[in-house]
């Protein structure tokens, strides 16, 4: 079993590292992981172990990346859909059929996120409930709750349905950046959490493009209940994948043979001090994660993205129609400027990741965003304002995918990662609340006050990070004079190996608020 790099070592030098690694008695840890467990449970400094041979470790990092994310993105592209179709199906006849006049459809809207944000402590079930069981519940939850959306007949029962879907999105979306961090170590996360995010920028150009090929055709029932039941099986379906195909952690995935899993073991440890990462909360723990000043200002930039958010894929469909195409045109622009914030959704967390600089990435994309806001408030030209929806949707949805990483980055336990994500959704999806009445029908066709507004939450949102980054570079500096340098600690374990007669050693440890534990700028 090759978990290890291979070395030109004698024998004699060579048994102590095969020892450490050496398989134990059926039933026992690994010694090598058993030790690193009970220095951490023990609040000891974290000792160290040999590094996992990259090899080894991009294989499983590549069958995580092609078993694990499609899925999960998979999911959270039909929870867009289901969430967001209620735009295409405003102008495709449900106005008039339920009678939304006034400002029933902004209140069709605004309940999802009230309901969503009540619900946002299911974050934290992630941990507590096997995770294959728990997204196969809330998954087939919202996926029947869209569908029974096209039978009704009445705002009411609409107002009702949405807000069940608001409870049942809640206990998904909010909590798979969550999931990700049992599997992926803190440097890894921002790539996969774009991806996953992605998704809701590619299900918006879907969802102009399925809503362009329902409408245009000629359908026995109402064309947006056609748009419904089309979009809300396929997730009921996707209930029984989950639960099936959704691993509970990287120790129990089927796809990883007997090495892989000590692998994945071993990167448990060094992420978080345990290799089992899912069953139990540490409640202190999670109350400090509560209490941290950085999670509030977090919070409140995801406040500030979300207005503009929220609003953008409900509202595109009647902002475009209102700049004078018909309203099946009108549903097909809607794709290329969400396509093209797919594209930037994936790019610049990878981006970040390798400069490990998300904070001046989110100052590019806020900048874009607010940008884009301007133009639309200003501008009066259809092609001016059109490219003013590209810049928007091109710094939104990067950003809010940049964003939270940047919270599960900077918490060095899996209960204060919970923490951190329950609080960011707390205060960040409060933000819908304006967002979604952004937009009344007596200010279109330019929506001045919407666009002006959003910018402005933009351009706070790049206020915010400059805050929290200026922060972060002080807590370093704080963390390099309390334990040195990282670059001082590596010197300092170079002359004890050498002044011990050994071999320099490429050797990890424990990045659970040890030494080794820097904020991500």
């Amino acid at each position: 079993m090759r978990l290890f790099p291979n070395s030109k070592k004698d024998a004699a030098a060579e048994a102590p590292v095969q020892d450490s690694i050496a398989p134990a008695p059926l039933g026992e840890k690994p010694t090598g992981i058993d030790r690193l467990e009970r220095d951490a449970e023990a609040g000891a400094p974290p000792q160290t172990q040999m590094a996992i041979d990259p090899e080894v470790e991009k294989r499983v990092r590549r069958k995580l990346d092609w078993h694990l994310l499609p899925l999960v993105s998979g999911l959270y592209l039909l929870a867009f859909l289901d969430r967001s179709n209620i735009g295409n199906a405003r102008i495709a006849g449900m106005a008039d059929d339920l009678d939304l006049d006034g400002g029933k459809y902004d209140w069709l809207l605004t309940i999802f996120y009230i309901s969503y944000i009540v619900f946002e402590f299911q974050a934290i079930m992630w941990k507590v409930v096997p995770p294959h069981q728990w997204a196969a519940f809330v998954v087939f939850a919202w996926g029947l709750v869209s569908s029974v959306q096209a039978a009704i007949h009445t705002w009411e029962a609409e107002m009702a349905l949405r807000f069940l879907m608001g409870w049942a999105e809640a206990g998904y979306g909010p909590g798979i950046p969550y999931l990700l961090s049992f599997f992926y170590l803190r440097h890894e996360l921002g790539l996969r959490a774009g991806l996953f995010l992605s998704a809701a920028p590619l299900a918006n150009t879907f969802a102009g493009a399925l809503a362009y090929g329902i409408t245009s055709g000629s359908p026995g029932i109402a064309k947006w209940r056609v748009l419904f039941l089309v979009e809300g099986l396929p997730t009921i379906v996707m209930a029984g994948v989950a639960w099936f195909f959704l691993p509970d952690s990287p120790e129990k995935a089927k796809f990883l043979n007997e090495e892989e899993k000590m692998v994945v073991k071993a990167r448990g440890v060094r992420q978080a001090g345990a290799a089992t990462r899912v069953g139990g909360v540490n409640w202190k723990e999670f109350w400090a994660g509560l209490a941290d000043p950085k999670g509030w200002i977090l919070g409140l930039m995801y406040f500030s993205c979300n207005v503009s958010f929220s609003s953008l894929p409900v509202f595109l469909p009647t902002i475009l129609k209102e700049m004078g195409f018909s309203a099946i045109n009108a549903q097909g622009l809607t794709a290329p400027p969400f396509f093209l914030s797919f594209l930037i959704t994936i790019i610049t967390p990878y981006i970040a990741d390798r400069t490990q600089q998300r904070g001046i990435m989110l100052v590019i994309l806020t900048i874009i965003g607010g940008t884009g806001y301007v133009i639309l408030a200003a501008a009066k030209s259809v092609g001016a304002r059109y490219f003013g929806v590209f810049m928007a949707a091109a710094g939104i949805f990067p950003a809010i995918a940049n964003i939270l990483p940047w919270v599960l980055n900077n918490q060095g336990s899996d209960t204060r990662r919970g923490a951190g994500i329950v609080l960011l959704n707390v205060i960040g999806q409060c933000g819908p609340l304006l967002g979604t009445r952004m937009y009344p029908t007596n200010e279109g066709p330019f929506y001045v006050k919407g666009q002006s507004v959003c910018a402005a939450f933009m351009f706070f949102t790049t206020f915010l990070v400059v805050i929290l980054r200026t922060l972060l570079v002080w807590e370093n500096k704080k963390l390099d004079k309390q334990y040195g340098t990282l670059a001082q600690q590596k010197q300092a374990a170079q002359e004890a190996a050498q002044a011990a007669g050994g071999e320099t050693k490429n050797e990890v440890a424990v990045e659970n608020y040890g030494p080794l534990f820097r904020y991500v700028l």
